[in-house]
């Protein structure tokens, strides 16, 4: 029986996981560089310092060889984009859209809460990338400046019947967004659909030297129509259906009631769980707003190690790894209520015990190398400073979905 009911799994996927911008970027360029139909690309901030603008470099490459490239960033992430860089996509022919805009009143609209936070690329309809990295240099940080270590985060690159629908989904948004309403224009045109044929035949030599095992898979997205909580629902029935082993590393955590429960049941039933946190202050709320939970969390015997390091910015997961009945997760949604509640985000989750194993493994060398482990006593003992500021961050959050509306 599947895991999951709600979520399309095949096994026809090869799925390769990827740590960090140094190892996603130079992947992403060489399959934009061999495009030769189209791509597709969504990122919520596109930085175009360091490695970033080899990123960019490669877009207008393919664009200026008359590949159709969209490319979409979220309004808050990136905003405008810098000018001589825009100048220099238009001049390529890249196709660009910002998502959402902020106005002159900027988020004191709560409808402006709603993010792009995907990072998506499909090329040539046969490639997907997908995961936690924007186009952001691993050793740059836009409020931080240079970084010492790199930053903490993963993506996969994946082939298989998901890139269909990653494709697809995004199709959807990038029509929307120019406002053509005619179902006829929304289609896949077919001048590029030929193309896409044509590209498939040229690429079958490198996809005949891709001889890695054909994985279980699925693409997860949350959307505020019709998916508004698969990615958290396929959290809560991987963790209850979890035996002996859940370990998940995630950016900004403050998961809901529901998903705090399955956590410490599993943690009850014997199973070992373990969290890794951001341990570097980023931002006032995510950092603050996140202590609140751990108290209960720590008393049923979840660890908790907070990523020293540099910046942990991974929303990833692996359970029993090495069990009959493997489960991971790679992607964008972090375990907060902007994820889970208000943005597009998208997940790749695979049963594969190769993959999980892997996964697994650069986990457990972060939490054992560069994860301090959370002691239940100090937490409790934290200074009233700090337990004022978390209780006032997790007071405001809460009342920010109040006023969206939403139960969390």
């Amino acid at each position: 029986m599947p895991l999951f009911r709600a979520t399309e799994f095949s096994d026809d996927h090869r799925v390769t996981l990827l740590q960090g911008a140094e190892e996603l970027f130079p992947a992403l360029i060489v399959a934009m560089d061999a495009a030769l139909s189209d791509i597709q690309f969504e990122t919520y901030i596109f930085d175009f310092t360091g490695s970033g603008a080899a990123v960019a470099e490669a877009l207008m490459r393919a664009a200026q060889r008359g590949v159709r490239t969209h490319l979409v960033v979220d309004g808050v992430g990136t905003g405008a984009l810098p000018k001589a860089w825009a100048a220099r996509l238009d001049a390529a022919g890249v196709q660009y859209s910002v998502y959402s805009p902020l106005g002159p009143l900027g988020l004191l609209l709560p409808h402006r809460w709603r993010r792009l936070h995907r990072k998506l690329c499909v090329v040539d309809g046969r490639l997907l990338f997908c995961g936690g990295i924007n186009v952001l240099d691993d050793f740059h940080d836009p409020n931080h400046g240079t970084l010492d270590a790199p930053r903490f985060d993963f993506a996969v690159r994946a082939t298989g019947s998901l890139v269909a629908t990653a494709s697809d989904t995004m199709d959807q948004l990038w029509w929307r967004m120019q406002a053509v309403r005619d179902a006829r224009q929304r289609r896949l045109p077919e001048a590029l659909q030929a193309l896409r044929e044509a590209s498939k035949a040229k690429h079958a030599a490198d996809m005949a030297d891709d001889t890695g095992p054909l994985m279980r898979a699925a693409l997860v997205l949350r959307d505020n129509v019709r998916n508004r909580s698969r990615i958290e629902k396929a959290y809560r029935r991987a963790i209850g259906n979890a035996r002996h082993e859940i370990i998940i590393a995630n950016a900004y955590f403050m998961p809901g009631g529901k998903l705090r429960r399955a956590l410490v049941m599993a943690a009850r039933r014997g199973v070992r769980v373990r969290l890794l946190l951001q341990g570097r202050y980023e931002y006032f709320m995510q950092y603050h707003a996140a202590r609140p939970v751990y108290g209960a969390l720590l008393a049923a015997g979840v660890e908790i190690y907070e990523y020293a390091p540099s910046f942990l910015h991974a929303k990833v997961a692996v359970i029993d790894a090495q069990g009959d009945r493997p489960w991971a997760t790679v992607g964008s949604s972090n375990l907060d209520p902007l994820s889970l509640l208000l943005a597009r985000e998208a997940n790749v989750v695979v049963e594969d015990d190769v993959f999980a194993t892997d996964l697994r493994q650069r986990l457990v060398h972060a939490m054992q190398h560069a994860g301090r482990r959370m002691d239940p006593a100090r937490y409790a003992d934290r200074p009233l400073r700090q337990r004022v500021l978390d209780r006032i961050a997790f007071g405001l959050m809460r009342l920010a979905l109040w006023v969206t509306g939403n139960r969390y």
